[in-house]
């Protein structure tokens, strides 16, 4: 794994985002997987900086997200087709209808999961994708516990995982208990995953996928194997870790 560290979330933001900008100026029709959250919020924001300041364009690229709640429409306040409206695409020149985000209003979920693996499958697979990843190791909503070889599958939120994103809701009981989640394989065959990371919340879960092993019972686990993983941390998330690679 190659380590960037960071000062603190701005920075973070900045440099994961220059990251992202240097891949899609070398590769205009790249396929991103994309990530939602806290944190890639003001990555976000920079590329949309970047977008309006230096004119990089995102006419050619395509990207998948990794999860949606399931039950949400698509312009509710808090899907994930809202978020990635409101935070890049309505900033950005990309093409709507190159936008792809699971469907969790089908009413076959199942025949919805399966659908998004064979779009991910036809698109061409993505080539970065990015992630954050939960003080419990989760990323999607890979919860604890999912098998390593998943693929786009329907979730239950842990209590946690529903606490941790509970702030987005008027109340935790308003909160979708499903998700649509890509797989822990799905993520792994991307060609390459950025992961972000910001704040001593995040310590513990950083400190584990540096110096642990892979296990279930912490999803993060599995990018240790991965061939070109990149993670951006602050100073914070990293002040767990006394094995930081470079």
């Amino acid at each position: 794994m190659n380590v960037i560290r960071a000062d603190n979330y701005q920075d973070m933001s900045q440099k994961a985002a220059a990251f992202l900008i240097q891949h899609i100026r070398q590769s205009p029709r790249t396929t991103l997987g994309l990530a939602t959250g806290g944190t890639p919020i003001g990555t976000y924001r920079e590329l949309v900086k970047d977008h309006r300041e230096q004119g990089t364009s995102y006419r050619g690229v395509t990207t998948v997200n990794l999860d949606e709640y399931v039950g949400l429409e698509e312009d509710h306040p808090n899907s994930y087709r809202y978020y990635m409206e409101n935070h890049l695409f309505r900033e950005i020149d990309i093409d709507r209808h190159q936008t792809y985000l699971p469907d969790g209003r089908a009413e076959d979920l199942a025949a919805e999961c399966q659908r998004y693996e064979t779009l991910i499958r036809k698109v061409g697979g993505i080539d970065l994708q990015v992630l954050g990843i939960g003080r419990n190791g989760h990323i999607g909503f890979n919860e604890p516990g999912t098998p390593l070889h998943s693929r786009t599958h329907v979730v239950t939120l842990t209590s946690s995982t529903r606490q941790a994103n509970a702030r987005y809701f008027p109340s935790e009981e308003e909160m979708p208990t499903q998700a649509i989640t890509m797989g822990i394989a799905t993520i792994l065959d991307s060609r390459q995953i950025l992961l972000l990371a910001s704040g001593e919340d995040k310590a513990p879960a950083i400190q584990h996928l540096l110096e642990g092993k892979p296990n279930p019972d912490f999803p993060a686990s599995a990018l240790i194997h991965h061939p070109r993983v990149t993670i951006v941390a602050d100073n914070e998330a990293l002040s767990g870790a006394t094995l930081v690679p470079s």
